[in-house]
């Protein structure tokens, strides 16, 4: 089996969460993005090159050449508890379809091991690497951060045109469940009216039952000093719980999907 040897780029890979997914997970972290999102909270996922970062004050190498088969012995360890709790692989990242190939491959021996799989993506790709991947996922966790496409680009370097198409493309396939994701951000994304135009573009997808509204927070901000970099929202805090609620009522009100905050 040829692609159990597909090389790819990783940074971490994080055991027994209860994130990016339902059940228990393992979360593969890719390297490489295509957009520069001003709050990210895993910059050192940015560069697809192997990275120096300070961490409590010593050098940590960011990044590591792996196979698909190595990055499976890992998955494996924990198929019962995949099995108890409906969990399974996430890809993650960075923007884990960067890599097409190694998400692609690795997708493919988690579904022949028999076990579920996801991909927590903005979809800024080319629709061909995503429909090379969707035999192979269960679930696709898509972030969709703003409707204006020239505010989009302001606070992520990118526009959003690309991204809403292949949400369309995805939910229309019929192939994997679809979610959608919104990271509300201060200054940039949750005035009501913001999240109210996004809920009304997720209700019209066809499948979607879901979106999750993931409050801003500031735990990746001392990578950057880490990696030498300037955090470029240092004054922004994170909303609070009660405005959450109310950005929650928000997509009640335009939309038939379920709201979940955080997740």
């Amino acid at each position: 089996m040829d692609y159990l040897q597909t090389k790819g780029r990783i940074f971490d890979i994080q055991r027994y969460s209860i994130h990016d997914g339902t059940g228990i997970r393992t979360i593969v972290f890719l390297k490489g993005c295509v957009l520069r999102c001003k709050w990210c909270c895993n910059p050192e996922s940015q560069e697809y090159a192997i990275q120096e970062m300070m961490v409590a004050g010593k050098k940590k190498i960011i990044g590591r050449d792996v196979t698909v088969e190595e990055v499976m012995e890992t998955v494996m360890k924990d198929r019962t508890y995949y099995a108890r709790t409906g969990g399974g692989i996430t890809l993650s990242g960075g923007e884990c379809l960067c890599q097409p190939e190694f998400a692609r491959d690795l997708l493919r021996a988690s579904k022949e091991a028999g076990i579920t799989t996801a991909i927590e993506s903005m979809a800024g790709v080319k629709w061909e690497i995503i429909e090379q991947i969707l035999p192979y996922l269960d679930h696709y966790l898509m972030d969709i951060k703003h409707i204006n496409g020239e505010k989009h680009r302001q606070f992520t370097g990118s526009g959003n045109e690309l991204m809403l198409e292949n949400a369309r493309k995805v939910a229309q396939s019929g192939l994997t469940k679809l979610s959608i994701r919104v990271p509300v951000v201060p200054t940039f994304n949750d005035r009501p009216e913001e999240i109210r135009d996004i809920a009304r573009f997720a209700d019209k997808l066809p499948g979607v039952e879901e979106i999750y509204l993931l409050p801003y927070h500031r735990l990746g901000q001392d990578k950057y000093d880490g990696l030498g970099r300037t955090y470029e929202m240092p004054d922004i805090l994170p909303p609070d719980p009660s405005y959450m609620e109310s950005l929650k009522k928000v997509v009640k009100a335009n939309s038939k999907l379920r709201c979940q905050i955080g997740g």
